[in-house]
C-alpha cells in the first residue's frame, strides 16, 4: 500500500483507524487520551497530546512518517523542537528511533489498522488525472455539504489575499489609501499589465498626486510619464504639452519613471491598452484622491459602481495610443472591469480593514458585496459547470476558484470537505 504521510495526519485526527488494543512495537499498551491538535506550522505534526503507555500517562507532542527512519532523513534528532514528542506514529517501523537522551521514543504502527476501503480510495484521488480528483465521485457528495464548504473556501480565499494587503500595508506605515493605491493600479493593469502598473504606482507616491487633483492634465503627465511614454518627440499638441510638465514636476518632486518596455500592447484588444488603462486611472484619481475613504463610506453596491465611473480626457476618446487618431469612443471603465475591481481590490480591502478593525459592518459588505456581483467567466468556473455546479454569484465563482487551486490542483483531498464526505 502506498501512502503519504498526509493520510496519517488524516486517519490520525479522524480517529479513522482501528482503535482497540494499541501496542507500541516494543511491546507496550497504549491509549490515547488526547489525540492532540493538528499543527500546520514546523515542529511536531500534533501538538499538546495525552498518551498512556503502558502505567503512565504521557503528556507532549506526536510526531508521523510514512517510514520511521523518515526522523533521520529529516533531521529532526538534530532539532530541539522534538525533544517532548511522546509517540511516534508511522506507517511501518523500519528502524528503532532514539532521543537525544539516547532513550528509545515510542512507536506506533498503523500499517495494519487503516481500513483497505480507505486507503484504496485514497490511492485513487491521489494518482488519476481528471480534471479533479474527485471527478467521477463529486456529484455524490450532498449540496449542504458543498455549500458550507463554500463558505469556508470563500473567506479563506479572502484571508489569503488579504496576506498581501497586510504585508504591503507593513512596508507602507500602514497607510491605507496609498497601499489601496498600489492595489487598484495592479488590478487596473488586468493580468498582463498588473506589474508595470503597480510598479508606477509605487514610483508616484499618492500625495504627490493629490498635490495636483484639481488638474486632470497634470495628473495625466505625472502618471504618463512616470510610466515612460513620454520621452519621444510628439506631433500632437496634446502629449507635448503633458511632455513639458511632467519634465517640470519630475525635476521638482525627483522622480524617476520606469521603464517603458515593461507595457505590453501585443494580442490586446485596443480598449484594454495600458494607455488606455492610465487614461482611466487618471480620471479616477482626479474624481477621487482618497478613493478608500469613499468605499468606506459607501452605504452599497450601486454607491462604490458609481465612483468607478469615469470618463477618459477629450484627447483618448480619440486615441488609442499617442498620435494615432480613432473613431471617437466613450472609453468608460467596462462593467465587467469594475467588477473585477470590486473582487479583487475592494473586497479583500473591505474584508481585511473590517478584521484588523474589528469592524464586522465592513467584513459584512465585503461578502455582501460578493453574494451581489454576477459570477465570473472564465476556464475555471467552465470546468466547475461541466461538473455541475451553477454558481449564481461572485461569492460562488470565487470560493470554486479557491477550491481548484489550493485543493484539487494541490491533491489536498484530505484537508477538503468533500474529499473527507468521499472517504467516509
Amino acid at each position: 500500500m502506498r501512502v503519504r504521510e498526509d493520510l496519517l495526519h488524516y486517519v490520525w485526527r479522524s480517529r479513522r483507524f482501528e482503535l482497540s488494543h494499541l501496542q507500541t512495537t516494543a511491546g507496550a499498551s497504549v491509549e490515547v487520551l488526547d489525540f492532540g491538535q493538528h499543527n500546520q506550522n514546523a515542529g511536531p505534526d500534533f501538538l499538546n497530546a495525552k498518551v498512556k503507555i503502558g502505567d503512565t500517562v504521557w503528556a507532549g507532542n506526536i510526531e508521523m512518517h510514512v517510514l520511521s527512519s523518515d526522523w533521520m532523513k529529516h533531521r529532526h534528532n538534530e532539532d530541539r523542537a522534538y525533544d517532548n514528542v511522546i509517540l511516534h506514529v508511522v506507517l511501518e517501523e523500519d528502524l528503532p528511533i532514539y532521543s537525544a537522551m539516547a532513550e528509545r521514543i515510542p512507536c506506533l504502527e498503523l500499517r495494519k489498522r487503516i481500513p483497505l476501503k480507505l486507503a484504496n480510495i485514497y490511492q485513487r484521488l491521489q494518482q488519476n488525472e481528471h480534471w479533479i480528483p474527485c471527478q467521477h465521485h463529486f456529484f455524490e457528495v450532498s449540496d449542504f455539504v458543498k455549500q458550507m464548504w463554500m463558505d469556508r473556501l470563500l473567506v479563506e480565499r479572502l484571508e489569503q489575499k488579504t496576506k498581501l494587503i497586510e504585508l504591503e500595508l507593513a512596508r507602507n506605515q500602514n497607510n491605507w489609501e496609498e497601499t489601496f493605491y498600489w492595489f487598484l493600479a495592479r488590478n487596473f493593469g488586468v493580468k498582463v499589465n498588473a506589474e508595470p502598473f503597480e510598479w508606477l504606482a509605487k514610483s508616484l507616491p499618492l500625495n504627490i498626486l493629490g498635490k495636483y487633483k484639481n488638474s486632470l492634465t497634470q495628473i495625466e503627465a505625472l502618471l504618463f510619464g512616470q510610466a515612460d511614454m513620454l520621452t519621444q518627440d510628439f506631433k500632437d499638441d496634446y502629449p507635448n504639452a503633458l511632455k513639458k510638465e511632467y519634465d517640470y514636476l519630475r525635476h521638482k518632486h525627483r522622480l524617476q519613471p520606469i521603464s517603458g518596455t515593461s507595457w505590453k500592447f501585443m494580442r490586446m484588444r485596443p480598449a484594454n491598452f495600458p494607455t488606455i488603462r492610465i487614461a482611466q486611472f487618471t480620471a479616477l484619481i482626479h474624481q477621487s484622491v482618497h478613493l478608500f475613504s469613499k468605499i468606506l463610506e459607501a452605504e452599497d453596491i450601486k454607491a462604490i459602481e458609481q465612483l468607478f465611473r469615469v470618463e477618459v480626457s477629450d484627447y483618448w476618446q480619440t486615441h488609442y495610443v499617442f498620435e494615432k487618431t480613432s473613431e471617437a469612443r466613450h472609453k468608460r471603465l467596462g462593467k465587467s472591469t469594475i467588477h473585477l475591481l470590486l473582487i479583487n481590490t475592494i473586497g479583500p480591502f473591505l474584508f481585511h480593514y473590517g478584521t484588523q478593525r474589528d469592524i464586522e459592518a465592513q467584513r459584512k459588505k465585503a461578502l455582501q458585496l460578493l453574494e451581489q456581483l454576477p459570477p465570473e467567466s472564465n476556464r475555471i468556473i467552465t470546468g466547475w459547470k461541466a461538473l455541475g455546479m451553477s454558481p449564481k454569484s461572485a461569492y460562488e465563482t470565487q470560493a470554486l476558484i479557491q477550491l481548484k487551486n489550493a485543493y484539487c490542483n494541490q491533491a489536498k483531498c484530505l484537508d477538503c470537505a468533500v474529499g473527507h464526505a468521499i472517504l467516509k
